[in-house]
């Protein structure tokens, strides 16, 4: 059984959508982030960074629990527990890592400053907005160049679009209309088909709420981030 730690984001949706492709059961709890939780010690026990999703699998690969935090770790993880997602040829599966790495280390910080000098900064600095809207359409073009050569990232269905797709869901909030890129707008409405996709979106998703409230934006930007722990 494989307990998750997690909150509706797009980076919980990555680890939700690839249990359930997966097909593994799990438990879930919930880290409600803008309350707080996951500065809490047993979850900074798993997660040491304080950010969602962490899993810990009672059957490691050692017969023996294991814990991991960080979301494109895990997906990888779960690839090789299960033999699936990930493609076995060696030329396949770097393909699939160099896009989840462009995934974890650019689509994901770019479009996140994105949502937050466009959505949450107290004031709107217009060097800030005008940059992160810029450096997403950028992000997008490369997305969009790559889908016009293959279906998939991998070329196959992987681990590389389960990672990029929950980033994509928000794209009106970045700036970006999805006509201006008409393969990623085809790959993005099939990976939005898939079952397992729908089920993974859906998980927490009634829990989270509107972020509006100034105790909630402390948490997650202010001060509280940065207390020594």
């Amino acid at each position: 059984m494989i307990d998750l730690y997690s909150w509706a984001t797009p980076n919980g949706h990555k680890v939700h959508i690839m249990l359930e492709e997966c097909a593994l059961p799990y438990r879930v709890h919930a880290v409600d982030i803008g309350a707080g939780d996951q500065f809490k010690p047993d979850f900074l026990k798993i997660s040491p960074n304080n950010k969602i999703p962490a899993i810990v699998d009672s059957d490691g690969p050692d017969g023996k629990p294991i814990s991991l935090f960080e979301s494109g770790a895990i997906l990888i993880y779960l690839a090789a527990k299960t033999g699936r997602l990930l493609p076995a040829d060696v030329r396949g599966k770097y393909l699939a890592l160099q896009w989840l790495m462009f995934q974890m280390g650019g689509l994901g910080p770019m479009l996140g400053q994105a949502h937050h000098f466009r959505l949450y900064a107290p004031e709107k600095i217009e060097y800030a907005f005008n940059r992160y809207t810029n450096e997403a359409k950028r992000l997008y073009g490369v997305m969009d160049r790559r889908l016009g050569d293959a279906e998939y990232f991998a070329g196959e269905y992987s681990i590389a679009d389960i990672a990029m797709f929950p980033w994509t869901r928000s794209h009106a909030n970045q700036g970006v209309d999805l006509a201006d890129y008409p393969n990623v707008k085809r790959w993005y409405e099939a990976i939005d088909a898939r079952p397992a996709v729908q089920l993974g979106v859906k998980v927490l998703a009634d829990r989270r709420k509107p972020l509006t409230g100034d105790k909630e934006k402390a948490v997650l930007f202010g001060a509280t981030q940065y207390e020594k722990r």
